[in-house]
């Protein structure tokens, strides 16, 4: 897919010619939480903020949605029954914590980075507004997206579909622990079959484990493409953006 033309974040170097200038990824407690295997990682989420940088320094404009599995995992937490709402709002504030503890890596990386809420708390972080979203993107900004969509029962995959399309983003980048997609869990399954290009349809038609099917049907019709990479793999958001094949990707047919 075309970038569209816009006034690049930071110093474009003439060498680098973008396939998206404004990104938004999708990153999963999970990523934060290293071999550890709960919690936040510190060397883990150091890594993430040193690779952001890399891409922050070509002019890509980056936005953040977070997730809190690695604190607080909703409706799915084991170990003790929980109202779903009540569960979802938890998983919330979980990933605000995400969210900042994210910021304060990248600050110290010297990336200027606001942290905005669906779910008001003005002593830590701004409430999202789409209109400011994009001014701090446009002044080279990192912006991480915090509490979801702010409602029970929307997962923040979903949360990662709505905001790039309210920022018009030119593509989801989601973050696995695997190669991309695939037809059964390849970490489980050794035969399971590599999806180099896949329609959203195909996805939905499978059920192939990428995102949930709100967020795939939100893609669907607002045509947003969707890239599913290694983030274990350093320079493969890098390598994403200079549009070099990587991983897997979620387009119209």
């Amino acid at each position: 897919m075309a970038a569209k033309t816009r006034k690049p974040a930071g110093k474009l170097t003439k060498k680098a010619k973008l396939a998206y200038q404004r990104i938004l990824l999708k990153l999963s407690g999970e990523s934060l939480q290293g071999p550890q295997g709960f919690g936040i990682h510190g060397e883990s989420i150091q890594a993430i903020a040193r690779e952001l940088k890399d891409v922050h320094a070509l002019g890509v404009q980056i936005a953040i949605m977070v997730g809190g599995g690695n604190i607080f995992r909703g409706a799915r937490q084991k170990g003790f029954e929980i109202d779903r709402a009540t569960g979802d709002y938890m998983g919330m504030l979980a990933t605000v914590i995400n969210a900042l503890a994210l910021q304060d890596a990248l600050e110290k990386e010297g990336i200027f980075t606001r942290v905005q809420s669906a779910i008001e708390m003005h002593q830590v972080s701004e409430p999202f507004i789409r209109r400011r979203a994009m001014r701090h993107l446009e002044k080279g900004r990192v912006v991480i997206f915090a509490a979801g969509t702010g409602n029970p029962y929307f997962s923040t995959d979903t949360a990662a579909a709505l905001r790039a399309m309210e920022i018009k983003a030119d593509v989801i980048l989601k973050a696995t622990r695997v190669e991309g997609i695939y037809d059964a869990d390849p970490e489980q399954v050794s035969g399971a079959k590599f999806f180099a290009q896949i329609t959203y349809r195909d996805v939905l038609h499978q059920n192939l484990k990428v995102m949930d099917s709100t967020a795939i049907s939100l893609c669907m019709d607002n045509g947003m493409p969707i890239v599913v990479f290694n983030m274990n793999k350093h320079g493969n958001i890098r390598r994403v953006v200079l549009g070099e094949r990587v991983g897997s990707t979620v387009s119209p047919a």
